[in-house]
């Protein structure tokens, strides 16, 4: 492009009237067209990172609806919706047992159960889930010994060193959609949905 500047946040002021939807990288962002202002003349042509060819004065903004991150640049990644490459995005449904480390929970104040029916209770949860006869979220909603239970077992976006290592390394290995079978943690024993 002949001529083009580049424009920094600074030297860029938001104008509401022009402001779209767009899907990137498998997540909505809120594209904004910002207009030059500060003294320059608004017909002299920018860096025109995404739009038309006919609008030289305008430059895109995004905005993420899920993280609440706004940038200038375009959002990059995988473009599968896996989100980005140093973080997932989980469920889970925690079932804890006696040798838990904390075995108690929002649903029950003293967990008598041993590990082996922790076991048996998550895999009946997961045949349930394979089968189609329950969603998870509401298995987690009404199940979990997590308090995330009511966020349906959503833990939302986190990277690595911030789980113990076995429900680190379940929810890295799968795929956006995909579920793991029984995870042992200090915590008790997991089932893992990849969201993002």
């Amino acid at each position: 492009m002949e001529g083009a500047t580049t424009e920094s946040a600074a030297d860029v002021s938001l104008q509401p009237h022009s402001t779209s939807h767009q899907r990137h990288r498998g997540v909505t962002c809120t594209v904004l067209k910002a207009s030059r202002e500060n003294g320059r003349r608004r017909g002299r042509e920018a860096t025109v990172r995404v739009g038309k060819a006919d609008e030289p004065q305008f430059q895109v903004y995004y905005f993420n609806h899920i993280t609440n991150a706004s940038q200038w640049e375009r959002p990059v990644g995988s473009g599968d919706g896996s989100g980005e490459p140093d973080k997932v995005r989980c469920s889970h449904l925690l079932v804890k047992h006696s040798q838990s480390r904390r075995p108690s929970s929002w649903r029950e104040e003293n967990i008598t159960r041993s590990k082996e029916e922790a076991l048996d209770l998550i895999q009946k949860y997961i045949e349930q889930m394979q089968s189609g006869e329950e969603e998870f979220e509401a298995l987690a909603s009404q199940f979990s010994d997590c308090s995330s239970a009511r966020n349906g077992g959503d833990l939302g976006l986190f990277g690595r060193g911030q789980m113990q290592k076995p429900f680190e390394d379940a929810s890295f290995a799968l795929k956006v959609g995909d579920m793991s079978g029984p995870v042992f943690t200090d915590s008790g024993v997991h089932v893992i949905l990849r969201t993002g």
